[in-house]
């Protein structure tokens, strides 16, 4: 039986955000999710934030703090994607990348962890991707930014450990979702050949995975990369 916790996840209006929290919801957890727009599952509270702006992050904190109580689990997985070749790849294309899915990871850590240290309880989960350790064309920026995510959690654990804290990450591979289903039917079915598993992943096994790394289950476990991507990364 795992203690309900205050769980926030940013970007949980759509896709794998959504359905941890989701996921988070049906286990009895007190939850929030941040979003620039849009709401997240039944349950949920939703609170506005842009996760490249600190002052936005602060607000929807000290809103979730009155309604919910302080944060005792953050899994940031808010992150866009602008992907073209390296040659044709703007300045700004790698800057807004890298400021959202790992600047943004930051910002969320940084105000969450004050209340974590506080309480000596915490879990970090950072939503990675196959694609930071496996790399990709086309995704320089992203797959730089979600690489990124690994190192941050172990210095996470090397800082925090002592104090109850983990930090985590969870690398999905090819999961089924607003993006890839705007692929092409062949393109598809390209990736799917690749994955050992022989088929896309549902968001909800990525929900999960995450959901178990939050649980009391889990508190030996920090500074691991967790991967949900039916083999697809092995070894990387």
């Amino acid at each position: 039986m795992t203690t309900p916790r205050t769980v926030l996840v940013t970007g949980g209006n759509r896709g794998i955000g959504r359905a941890i929290a989701a996921e988070f919801v049906a286990q009895g957890h007190r939850v929030a999710v941040t979003a620039r727009s849009g709401e997240g599952p039944e349950g949920a509270l939703t609170v506005r934030a842009d996760v490249t702006d600190g002052a936005s992050l602060d607000a929807a904190f000290a809103e979730v703090e009155k309604q919910l109580g302080p944060v005792e689990v953050v899994v940031a997985n808010a992150g866009i994607t602008r992907d073209t070749l390296v040659l044709r790849m703007s300045d700004e294309d790698f800057d807004t990348v890298v400021d959202t899915n790992l600047g943004g990871a930051f910002r969320v850590v940084k105000r969450a962890s004050k209340g974590m240290l506080k309480a000596r309880f915490g879990r970090v989960i950072l939503i990675s991707s196959i694609v930071g350790l496996y790399g990709s064309p086309g995704q320089v920026n992203y797959a730089s930014s979600k690489a990124a995510l690994v190192g941050m959690a172990r210095s996470l654990t090397r800082e925090l450990g002592a104090r109850g804290i983990t930090a985590n990450v969870v690398a999905p591979g090819f999961i089924e979702s607003d993006m890839t289903a705007e692929l092409p039917a062949d393109q598809q079915a390209e990736y799917i050949k690749t994955v050992p598993a022989g088929r896309p992943g549902r968001a909800e096994e990525v929900a999960k995975a995450v959901a178990w790394l939050a649980s009391d289950d889990a508190g030996y476990i920090s500074g691991a990369v967790i991967p949900v991507d039916g083999g697809l990364g092995m070894g990387h």
